[in-house]
């Protein structure tokens, strides 16, 4: 069994409060705390999907803590918990969020080795948090990564076009898309399914695409299918591949489940947790 988790509020000079949840690593014996095997800091999904995804993630940060491993989930700005509002969050401000919970975890933990630990959305701020990172490359934890925040955006912007056909509104739907990215081009503001999207949000979503970390570390590429059989995306292939190229060792798993982050109710794909433990404990490949 791990530890008692712990939920605690994360502040410095330029940090608003950041709620998270820190899962310490089951110790060996009940007087006698072990050694982490490893420090992973989680990054949450993009507005709706990190709701879909939460119990997921509760679920394996329990896992991990269990296997060893020390967990700190975190809120960003403007969700959850955290300080702010949606609309005060900024792709910068994020990745200022997740350098200082990365920071709070390397002090915690200093001899572990780090992991940023990213779910949809969240593995575009990890990949580019990596380059961030003091001291040895953390590795990458992936679950059903997005590869170019683009489309991820647009994707969350024809929620509200979705709305607008229902209500009877197909005139004011045909110019939508446009109308909204006007909107955030001119430092506007959008209102989709409940979030006050702001345009610097919006616009380092936009231009955020799923980098290679410069410095060689493990990647663990994990996503869930329903398919008989599977098998990755071709921009999928091509990153991981850039990936081994660049000196990464790189492992990759697809797990039956269903895809959590979108479903209607709150679903869980056992499998992947499994997965991902394993996935972590595999040792690494000798260079």
């Amino acid at each position: 069994m791990s530890g008692a988790v712990e939920a605690l509020f994360l502040a410095g000079a330029s940090i608003q409060p950041l709620f998270a949840l820190h899962h310490p690593p089951a110790p060996d014996t009940p007087d006698a705390p072990a050694a982490p095997r490893g420090a992973v800091l989680y990054l949450h999904p993009f507005a709706e999907e990190m709701n879909k995804v939460r119990r997921m993630a509760a679920l394996q940060a329990r896992a991990l803590a269990a296997a060893g491993y020390a967990v700190l989930q975190l809120d960003l700005r403007g969700c959850g918990d955290s300080g702010a509002e949606f609309e005060d969050a900024s792709w910068a401000g994020w990745l200022d969020d997740a350098l200082f919970a990365a920071r709070w975890l390397q002090q915690r933990y200093p001899a572990a080795p780090l992991w940023l630990w990213g779910a949809r959305a969240g593995c575009l701020l990890a990949a580019e948090l990596a380059g961030r990172i003091d001291g040895p490359a953390p590795n990458l934890l992936c679950w059903a990564p997005v590869t170019s925040g683009r489309p991820h955006l647009q994707q969350f912007l024809r929620i509200k076009l979705a709305g607008a056909l229902l209500d009877g509104g197909g005139a004011a739907a045909a110019g939508g898309l446009a109308d909204m990215k006007r909107t955030l081009d001119d430092g506007g503001m959008v209102d989709v399914a409940g979030y006050r999207l702001p345009a610097a949000l919006a616009r380092g979503l936009d231009n955020a695409k799923l980098t290679v970390p410069a410095r060689p570390g493990r990647i663990a590429w994990l996503d869930v299918s329903s398919r008989a059989e599977p098998s990755l995306a071709p921009a999928a292939e091509r990153w991981l591949a850039e990936c081994r190229t660049a000196g990464h060792q790189v492992a990759s798993e697809i797990v039956a489940g269903p895809a959590f982050w979108q479903t209607l109710e709150i679903e869980e794909a056992p499998a992947l947790i499994d997965a991902t433990v394993a996935l972590l404990e595999r040792a690494p490949v000798e260079a």
